[in-house]
């Protein structure tokens, strides 16, 4: 479903990639692993067709994408429908003035014919009917983390691309927040550093180390031996 091809990136004058390769298959459930500076954030952004690399090839569903057919009127729409990313700081998502036309945008734009019946599930879906004419900055970091989610779904992607989702949630939270993930039927890249959730996240797992490197992919059967970790710097 996504490629990855000999990616390198460089940033600052710094190789933030160095010939990556990574095939995403559909269906599966990934957890992407690394220390802060791993390069996590930008694998979602090449990922999401948000960042384009110095070198190398990124495809969805054998179509090459790049920064100038993304342009493209067609081939932006048929990407931006099926790929999805929900950023770290969600507050750089949020820019309507209520909850519900918040969830109406990507569809809206998307030309959908069911917004309204698209708004109302992914509300009820995330608990967000009771807000919807709501100023979304007013919301708590937790309802505003489930409402970038309902945005990114109400759009129904193929892929859905995670950075840190839980890191505005309390532990109730947290753990409907895996329910709802898990029960979604879509390709799944979650990006992490949190031990204690990795192991719902997915079966398979994508270890970065600190030069962006993957250090580890495979199952999760085997992906949090204590060795590993400590070459990761995920634990000392």
């Amino acid at each position: 479903m996504l490629k990855l091809q000999e990616i390198t990136l460089v940033r600052e004058g710094q190789k933030v990639f160095d010939r990556l390769n990574l095939h995403i298959r559909e269906g599966e459930k990934i957890v992407l692993l690394g220390v802060n500076g791993s390069g996590k954030s930008t694998l979602l952004k090449l990922l999401n067709g948000l960042v384009f690399p110095d070198s190398g090839a990124f495809y969805f569903e054998g179509e090459r994408i790049t920064q100038q057919s993304i342009k493209a009127k067609e081939t932006n729409a048929r990407f931006r429908k099926n790929v999805g990313l929900v950023f770290q700081n969600i507050d750089a998502m949020l820019f309507n003035p209520t909850v519900y036309d918040e969830i109406a945008f990507g569809a809206r734009a998307l030309g959908y014919e069911d917004v309204d019946a698209r708004v109302r599930n992914y509300a009820e879906l995330f608990s967000l009917t009771p807000h919807l004419q709501s100023v979304p900055f007013k919301l708590s970091g937790g309802q505003k983390q489930k409402l970038a989610l309902a945005c990114v779904m109400s759009v129904s992607p193929k892929v859905l691309l995670l950075d840190e989702p839980t890191s505005a949630l309390d532990p109730a939270g947290t753990a409907r927040f895996l329910e709802m993930i898990g029960a979604l039927d879509v390709t799944t890249v979650t990006a992490t550093h949190n031990l204690s959730i990795a192991p719902r996240l997915g079966e398979r797992v994508i270890i970065l180390d600190e030069q962006g490197t993957i250090l580890f992919d495979g199952s999760s059967d085997d992906a949090y031996e204590i060795g590993l970790l400590m070459r990761a710097g995920l634990v000392i």
